[in-house]
């Protein structure tokens, strides 16, 4: 039987790096059924909606969806698509695998980087409760609770001890949020004594951000509230190469969508130029996730292949390949 997936190709070059990877993920030999539902910032003007009901409907459908970059109206008034689809659907992990790639030159080019960022997707500041007191004074309200804290907690380390990882960050404020980042900190502890096997440490999230720039190959799991996770998923990126090679997935207990993270880049939509790394390296997430090992495996090895051999690179990363160039390598190399 064929996976269902919904397909949100989004705006901007969303559709050009959807197509990519429709196609190489066709040549991995797995059946999937694409339900394709329209999200775009015309669509949200026009519906008033950041969620058109379709939409949702395709992902209760499904439960399973791979998403490229859409972009949310400014000035409108409107949710973030990200945010109102995480909490709508409960997506709580922030899933971001951060790992060197081969071909591509970074400040950090003498290290080999894999690391894996946990970070808790519906509450902290994100939780979008905000008051004015008085006439320019507002407060915004930090919300952690026992239940977010604990099962992202237990998210990071039952992903270490599948995967044979070997240590778990947790990233705090505890130091001056005693009350909420100590709530946070409790639950972190108090999984990690049921995996014993993982060596378990703690860092400020100002040393954190201090020590991913300085010695980052340290790192292996990391975990952390809402804006932290936002803040340092994206320097992590930075350290491999950028958002345009780095994967996203936010995971629920019955819904998962996978997406690229990088932006809608209006300025090349349409050019044959766009960079699909991310949303094909999210694929492979997808696999995986539908337990498609050997292919996730396969199409894991290609793309690395792809940037090893560097003939069939884009624009982004000092390439001169059109995105149809970098997809036919990527087969290539799949169907060798």
């Amino acid at each position: 039987m064929p996976h269902l997936v919904t397909l949100i190709p989004g705006d901007g070059i969303g559709p050009e790096v959807a197509a990519a990877t429709e196609r190489v993920l066709a040549a991995t030999g797995v059946a999937i059924e694409w339900d394709r539902v329209e999200l775009s910032a015309d669509r949200i003007r026009s519906t008033g909606e950041s969620l058109p009901a379709d939409v949702l409907a395709s992902l209760e459908r499904t439960k399973v969806g791979l998403k490229g970059p859409v972009t949310t109206p400014v000035a409108g008034g409107f949710q973030s698509v990200n945010v109102a689809l995480r909490k709508k659907l409960d997506l709580y992990a922030n899933v971001r695998p951060v790992k060197s790639m081969p071909g591509i030159h970074t400040r950090f080019d003498d290290v080999d980087l894999d690391m894996v960022i946990f970070r808790e997707n519906t509450e902290d500041l994100y939780s979008g409760l905000e008051h004015e007191v008085v006439t320019d004074v507002i407060t915004s309200i930090k919300v952690i609770t026992r239940t977010a804290s604990a099962r992202i907690a237990r998210a990071a380390f039952r992903f270490g001890s599948r995967h044979l990882r070997k240590k778990v960050t947790a990233i705090h404020k505890a130091n001056i949020m005693k009350l909420a980042d100590g709530l946070f900190l409790r639950c972190c502890r108090e999984v990690a004594a049921d995996y014993p096997h993982l060596i378990y440490n703690e860092l400020i999230v100002d040393n954190a951000s201090m020590q991913l720039v300085s010695r980052p190959e340290q790192f292996d799991i990391l975990v952390m509230p809402n804006l932290y996770g936002d803040i340092l998923s994206d320097l992590a990126a930075g350290l491999v190469g950028g958002l345009g090679v780095v994967p996203g997935a936010n995971l629920g207990d019955n819904h998962a969508i996978f997406e690229s993270v990088h932006g809608s880049a209006p300025d090349i939509a349409g050019k044959n130029l766009a960079n699909p790394t991310a949303l094909i390296l999210s694929s492979v997430m997808m696999l995986e996730y539908l337990k498609e090992f050997e292919a996730a495996k396969r199409l894991q090895a290609a793309i690395r292949l792809t940037y090893k051999e560097g003939d069939s690179l884009t624009g982004d990363v000092k390439g001169t390949a059109t995105t149809t160039q970098f997809t036919d390598a990527i087969i290539r190399h799949l169907t060798k």
